[in-house]
């Protein structure tokens, strides 16, 4: 077949078997199909080079980094799957290394297989706790499954499957007094779920005392405060957890995306000993087949050490600085009035005030081979998340080629 045969055959089985809407917007990127990965690089199978800058928080390790991927494989061989009946080492060990370094206190570890799976664990765990009024911000995003969706403030994706869960109260992100005046009203039975910074949301950075105030104020109306670190956790920000430069350590932490190592998915819920209490005293109360396999705890594990061991969060730190030096002094070019650039270390959010140049700059880096995201709760913000082992000359070649892409959208 030739390159041009090969996308159509692939547009049209995606068509066929996976819907209308995916197709069209696989033809609308080039009718790529990317077929292998490695570091900070995606390749397609007409053989295009893509610089990842995007995969929505998962590769802050890269593609396949070499330890993590070396992990997994010796478990497919050895032992991937479990009975569930017996104890499974890799699971116990890779709670225990995630565990080590969660804020303190926060020790007892549930694994999952995605995000939106630990938002509905850290739900449910609230609920056995008698906590069943839910407090959510406006544009915060917490995954798609049902309960999930009942805190993922966004109509456009809410609306079709109404009715969601009862009792969920919006309040404007990084507001403590809307916050607190939706907490005094459901004294004894509120629960918080929040993030340090709305990465979907268009990476939206709160006050900076705004977390340490939100705990002070669950613990005055007797609630508990779910801390949404599945994006931004384990170094994504400069930081190991958000929670660190708030000075507060949450009820229950959720984790997921670099704790894949970008390699197999995997997620957890992370919290104290006493809120696990339910699910400690029946291990049936809340279970799914699939989680804590130890294919996924492998990678886990592995993630979790490389992270500590190859000085991550300094690296995600450092290169967050240059890389937002860099895009702020490219944007300083254009009207201020049309855009704006914030963010914390590799979680980076460029608004335009019109979401077309969005669009428009997302497929022009596409076509210069650069991915990046789009934010899903917010359609006038381009989002980047890229890995922290990038290369000096990784960076300086998403430098040339964001700059020529803003000048390209601006002057249309």
């Amino acid at each position: 077949m030739t390159v041009a045969e090969v996308r159509l055959d692939i547009e049209n089985l995606c068509r066929t078997h996976q819907g209308a809407g995916r197709a069209s917007l696989g033809r609308l990127l080039g009718g790529m199909a990317e077929v292998d990965s490695s570091g900070a690089w995606v390749l397609t199978h007409d053989g295009r080079r893509f610089l990842n800058f995007g995969g929505h928080g998962v590769y802050l390790l890269g593609h396949r980094h070499p330890a993590v991927t070396a992990a997994v494989r010796q478990q497919l061989e050895t032992h991937p799957m479990s009975t569930r009946v017996f104890f499974e080492p890799v699971g116990i060990e890779a709670a225990a290394e995630l565990a080590s370094v969660t804020p303190p206190g926060l020790d007892l570890v549930h694994f999952v297989n995605s995000g939106t799976e630990a938002t509905e664990a850290a739900l449910k765990l609230a609920r056995a706790h008698g906590k069943t009024e839910l407090v959510t911000t406006n544009r915060g995003f917490h995954g798609k499954t049902l309960g999930a969706l009942s805190v993922t403030a966004r109509r456009l994706y809410q609306d079709p499957f109404e009715p969601l869960l009862p009792g969920v109260t919006v309040v404007p992100y990084g507001d403590p007094v809307a916050l607190e005046a939706a907490l005094a009203a459901v004294a004894g039975r509120g629960c918080v779920i929040v993030e340090p910074v709305q990465g979907e949301g268009g990476v939206i950075v709160p006050p900076p005392d705004y977390l340490a105030t939100a705990a002070r104020l669950c613990r005055r109306y007797d609630s508990l405060l779910i801390v949404d670190e599945i994006q931004t956790g384990l170094g994504r920000l400069g930081s190991w957890w958000g929670v660190d430069t708030a000075g507060m350590v949450p009820d229950l932490l959720l984790v997921g995306k670099v704790l894949s190592g970008g390699v197999v998915p995997v997620s957890a819920v992370v919290t104290t000993a006493d809120i696990y209490k339910p699910f400690a005293k029946d291990p049936y109360l809340h279970s799914s087949t699939f989680a804590a396999s130890p294919i996924a705890c492998s990678a886990a594990l592995a993630a979790v050490r490389v992270v500590r061991d190859e000085d991550i969060v300094s690296r995600a730190a450092t290169l967050g600085e240059e890389l937002l030096d860099a895009v702020r002094g490219v944007t300083s070019h254009v009207e201020t009035e049309r855009v704006e650039v914030r963010g914390r270390g590799l979680l980076i959010g460029i608004e335009f005030d019109e979401p077309g140049l969005v669009g428009e700059l997302y497929l022009n880096l596409v076509d210069r081979g650069v991915l990046v995201n789009h934010s899903l709760n917010s359609p006038t913000v381009l989002r980047l998340t890229p890995p922290a082992i990038l290369s000096p000359a990784e960076l300086e070649f998403f430098n040339t080629v964001f700059a020529e892409a803003v000048a390209e959208t601006v002057s249309k």
